[in-house]
């Protein structure tokens, strides 16, 4: 065993971990199970988190590698009593069905639209390129994401416009 230092949705933490242990198993056995588990081999995206503010898939992470770095689940994005605005459209929009591939979907698109707040829809699907989804056939997803980067715009125009008074 060893032991790790890191932040995880903004809280700091200490681990006593495998070397050999995943993020993934990490996060899940220390009450992170909003993190999913879905192929264990990166190709899914269930497990999406972000790693000092980077899409990574933390099953393909050493815990020990994440020592002294922050991770932001998607509890850390918004919650189901204080939801994040994409986590509001992807509902309103149908982009939500069986909620497997959600968090990984909402971590990728937090991570686009942090950077880019105006996305066309080639860009959006690039950043849901390894998230697979099996209910929406993902038109539903990318109309979600559309309408969050748009309602995101709205928020930080009105809030630019009242500082500005």
């Amino acid at each position: 065993m060893m032991e790790i230092n890191l932040t995880v949705n903004g809280e700091r933490l200490t681990w006593a971990i495998r070397p050999d242990a995943s993020l993934l198993a990490c996060l899940r056995q220390n009450g992170f199970i909003e993190v999913k588990s879905g192929c264990a081999e990166g190709d899914c995206g269930a497990c999406l988190v972000l790693l000092d503010g980077k899409p990574v898939n933390s099953c393909m992470v050493f815990a020990a590698s994440a020592q002294g770095s922050s991770v932001t689940t998607v509890r850390g994005i918004g919650t189901q009593r204080s939801p994040h605005v994409i986590q509001e459209s992807l509902a309103e929009s149908g982009g939500v069905q069986c909620g497997f591939c959600t968090p990984g979907m909402v971590v990728a698109a937090f991570a686009l639209l942090r950077d880019n707040p105006d996305p066309g829809e080639s860009e959006i699907r690039r950043a849901l390129d390894g998230c697979l989804c099996r209910c929406t056939g993902y038109e539903k997803i990318v109309d979600g994401i559309r309408l969050a980067a748009a309602r995101i715009r709205e928020i930080e125009s009105a809030a630019g416009e009242q500082s500005d008074e």
